[in-house]
Parts: C-alpha cells; structure tokens; sequence
C-alpha cells in the first residue's frame, strides 16, 4: 500500500499559473496524497480558483486572516502535516507526472530522511531556458561531493524546495523557522536540519519544470552579476554570510557543540572582515574551515574576494568588460 504524502502549497496573488500546478499535482501517478494550501492573504483571483477545489476530497484549503510572509506561511503549513510524508510546492511550476512516485521510491529504496532533485527551468510559457537548474548554478559538483553529509547545505543553499520530500518525524528538529534573514530561507534550514539528523539522497533528472516569469520570490537571477565593482559583490557576499550565521547562532540548541564553536567563530570572522576594505590577515583559519571542501577555484576567488579584495578589484573591473562585450552582462 502506498505511504500517503502531503503536499504542501504556499500561496500568495499567484492566479496566472496556480491552476495549472494544482492540475499537475492532483494528476499525479502516485495517488495516495494530499494536497493541503495555505493562502496568504491574496489580494488578485487567487482565492477563487482555490475555491473550485474546496469539494475535493484530496484538498484541504486554509485562508489566512493575516499576511504571514512566505516563510511563515511555509512553517504554517509544516505545523499541519498529517502523513508521515510531506514534500513542498511553489505555486508556479507544473510537476511532471512521476515526480511524486520517484521521490517516494528514491527514499523508500534507500532509507532516506529527505529527496530532493534538479529542475528543468523554463519561461512562462514552458519554453525550455536551462534543461539542469543544478547545473546552470554550479550547484552539481558540491551535491556530488557532499551528499549524505552536513556540509551540502552548511554554507550555502543546494536543495531546491519544492523538490524535496521529506519526513514528518524530522519537524522537531525543524521548527520554528528562522526568519530574520532574508537569506535563511525554509528550504535551506529544512534542508541542513535534516542533514544534521538523517540520511539525505538526490535525483539527478529534473522532475519539475521550474517557471522563471519575472515575479518569481526566488528564481534563478544570479544577483551579483548586476554588480560593475568588486566591493558591492563583496559586500552581498558578507551580508549573506552575517544572515547566515547569525541564524545559525540564534538557534546554537539545533547545532552539535563543534558547529556551536565554529558558527560563532565564523559570525565574528564576517563581522571583522565587513571592516577591511583592502587586506585582511586575521582569521584565516575560520576561513580555511567553511571553504576547504570547495572547488580550488572557489575557494581561491573568495579568498582574495573577503581577505584581499585590492588584489581583485582590477581582474573584477577587466572581467566585467570583456562579460559585457559579450553580451553575458548589462
């Protein structure tokens, strides 16, 4: 008998494209499911779409009274899990039909806590733009490296929400969600939770067509390419990290007692860092640390990117004109 799944829908003014992704979910080959909303307040036609699905069976709607944000609409719908299996769902994107059924088989086959996958990322009108999510953003060769351990999604987000499916028994490590900061969003703490605590496995082959419109909350945009100077990428850089660790050490109880140590250390380090402009020759071990299972070449550009940003500023400036002679920058 198939173990029943959640599917967990978050939305907020997404009429354009929300039925078209309920279809896709209620039209799974896994059928023991489901699909539990949670509106956010939705100001455009959302709200009456949702409401053509109020007798089914297989739904369960929630309209809140009050804007949550997206983060806290998620963590509402999480604290409503019913089944032993939950996965997460934007409200934009169309699911293929097996996806559902190849991440349950995925963690049932192998004994895992959590499943997540590529994506095929499309425009609005489903017109393929990159056949590999995971690929365009270089995401591939740390999942590879680093998957089954904490270290995938320590430093910076690599699972995709609405991939993933996951345990409800893992929620208690899981909740509250942070959300001081913009760049802990629920997916990565979902994601590295679990990580600490379970077993975490990955599909490789795109399982949902992931719609990049331009209204996206998250999406593809690589934002440090609308930087021209080296100091406002390095500045992003830093201000994520400090939300980051920040998150990390507000909930240090979430964290065995090394990582306890090292996301202080590490907190400290960014905040010196912000003050050094041209050099910095101090905490170089902290660094060393967080950046020793990267690439050679991402560890060396973010080295002389946070501790010796004067040694970049005119290979950035070079490599920023010749990206915009070729059309790869505005």
């Amino acid at each position: 008998m198939q173990n029943k799944v959640d599917v967990l829908l978050a939305t907020y003014n997404g009429e354009k494209y929300l039925e078209e992704q309920i279809e896709s979910i209620l039209n799974q080959t896994y059928k023991n499911i489901q699909l539990i909303i949670s509106d956010d307040c939705s100001t455009d036609g959302t709200r009456d779409i949702l409401k053509k699905y109020e007798q089914d069976e297989r739904v369960k709607i929630f309209y809140q009274e009050k804007n949550l944000g997206y983060i806290k609409n998620f963590e509402f719908l999480l604290k409503n899990v019913e089944s032993n299996l939950y996965m997460l769902s934007d409200q934009d994107d169309i699911w293929k039909k097996e996806k559902i059924d190849k991440s349950v088989e995925k963690l049932e086959k192998e004994n895992l806590d959590l499943v997540f996958g590529d994506l095929e990322v499309v425009d609005g009108n489903l017109n393929t733009i990159y056949e590999s999510f995971d690929k365009y953003m270089k995401l591939d060769r740390k999942i590879n490296k680093c998957i089954g351990n904490y270290k995938l999604q320590y430093l910076y987000n690599c699972m995709t929400g609405c991939t993933i499916l996951s345990k409800k028994e893992l929620l208690d490590k899981i909740l509250p969600l942070p959300t001081k900061s913009k760049y802990m969003v629920h997916d990565y703490w979902i994601g590295l939770m679990v990580a600490l605590n379970g077993k975490v496995g990955y599909i490789k082959e795109p399982l949902i067509r992931y719609r990049q419109h331009g209204n996206n909350q998250i999406g593809t945009g690589k934002e440090t390419y609308k930087y021209k100077k080296l100091e406002n990428v390095r500045n992003l850089f830093i201000e994520v990290k400090l939300g980051i660790f920040t998150a990390y050490v507000e909930n240090e109880d979430k964290f065995p007692n090394d990582l306890k140590k090292q996301n202080k250390e590490a907190l400290e380090y960014y905040k010196m860092i912000l003050k050094k402009k041209n050099f910095n020759f101090r905490g170089w071990n902290i660094f060393f640390k967080l950046y020793k299972d990267e690439t050679f070449m991402y560890f060396i550009e973010n080295f002389i990117i946070l501790n010796m940003p004067f040694l970049g500023k005119i290979a950035f400036a070079i490599r920023y004109k010749i990206l915009k002679l070729l059309g790869k920058r505005d």
